[in-house]
């Protein structure tokens, strides 16, 4: 049972630094392993393309670049979409990455493969010599790519409904699927204070509403000109601006002379409180933000998506009433123009985005680990 040689079962897994929620998703199943079964499971992470032959490495540094670049971005993703096309593309890759896959496995020996990444799956079950058994862990909410689903793998997680039945099209049986939740980091899920405790806190202004404006952690989405449009549009609210690693655009605004409340940040660590102490979320389209402030229970306007495997996000947002799609600015400051005036409009897609949250979901993916290494007896939650 235990290739690795060591007392403790051994977990690995597998990610890659292709946009920020891969990596995210890794880190909040180990802390809750770490939480919940201290000192019984090992675990590693590994990042699927720094093991790759050259030039694959690259798609680490050049992903940011790469997803702004819409139309290539968007025909290469749903060119490639597909259960035969997907298996084209891998059977074409296979020769080229063999090597790298056998040594991978050879190298990080485990009794349990973790994946939360769609790019390894094929590879990395063709490349192993004996059975270990393989869970995936989606990280995309709805617009799921093919690569996610092999039939080999033993469960595939997923966080929505809609996710589940992509699978079950692409030829899964039901039993190999579990719909979960997105995994997200522990402080999300735990109470800060009030509203006007964390505002204290943060120096934020009680008396207006304010308005959270995230990028992502690359900083990406038109951020920069959705802010200075609001703050054009004199509305009675203050922002709270997050500009990531996007270090350029953060010195460009805090030049700014701005007639808004306005407070500007970087690369944040206090998002969770950041979330609870806002009114509205001005975000891009990605997984990871959009699922905190589900848990937040904040009402979310939508203003830019990655093609493909974001699109299905701002349908599932828009059509469960939890938020609005608005690509420029003008369609972000009429909707704000609307809570603001109808603030039970805004408190009824608060409620909204709050009933579709999964806090738990870390938890209850580390207990399925925790059972398929043998350290929790199968019926037990």
């Amino acid at each position: 049972m235990n290739p690795h040689h060591s007392e403790r079962p051994k977990v690995l897994f597998l990610f890659s630094d292709t946009g920020g929620g891969h990596r995210s998703a890794a880190e909040a199943i180990i802390e809750s392993l770490e939480q919940l079964f201290p000192d019984q499971i090992e675990t590693e992470m590994v990042d699927i393309f720094r093991a790759a032959p050259q030039p694959l490495p690259l798609a680490i540094p050049t992903y940011p670049a790469m997803a702004k670049m819409t139309a290539v971005w968007e025909t290469t993703y749903k060119m490639s979409n597909g259960r035969r096309r997907a298996r084209f593309i891998h059977n074409a890759f296979w020769p080229y990455v063999r090597r790298a896959a056998q040594k991978l496995v050879v190298e990080h020996p485990a009794d349990l493969i973790v994946s939360v990444h769609p790019v390894p799956n094929m590879v990395v079950l063709r490349a192993l010599t004996q059975k270990t058994p393989y869970v995936t862990v989606v990280t995309d909410l709805v617009s799921t790519h093919a690569m996610w689903y092999d039939r080999r793998t033993d469960l595939i997680v997923v966080p929505t409904q809609e996710a589940w039945q992509r699978g079950i099209k692409l030829g899964l049986k039901p039993q190999q699927m579990e719909v979960v939740g997105l995994p997200v980091a522990a402080r999300f899920c735990r109470e800060w204070g009030s509203r006007q405790e964390l505002r204290e806190q943060l120096g934020w202004p009680q008396n207006l509403p304010v308005v959270l404006m995230v990028s992502g952690g690359e900083g990406m989405g038109p951020l920069g000109r959705t802010a200075v449009s609001i703050d054009k549009a004199n509305l009675p609210v203050a922002l709270a601006i997050i500009t990531g690693k996007n270090a350029k655009l953060r010195a460009k605004l805090e030049a700014r002379n701005w007639a808004t409340p306005t407070k500007i940040y970087g690369f944040v660590h206090e998002m969770p409180q950041f979330m609870r102490a806002a009114d509205v979320l001005v975000t891009k389209a990605g997984p990871g933000t959009i699922s905190e402030a589900f848990i937040a229970g904040l009402p979310i306007i939508l203003y830019s998506r990655v093609p493909g495997q974001e699109e299905g996000n701002v349908t599932y947002v828009v059509d469960k009433g939890a938020g609005v799609w608005a690509p420029e600015p003008k369609q972000v400051i009429a909707t704000l123009r609307t809570w603001l005036k109808y603030p039970d409009i805004r408190a009824q897609v608060a409620g909204n985005a709050k009933r579709l949250s999964r806090p738990e979901a870390s938890n209850r993916i580390a207990h399925i680990i925790a059972q398929r290494v043998g350290v929790i007896e199968t019926n037990q939650n």
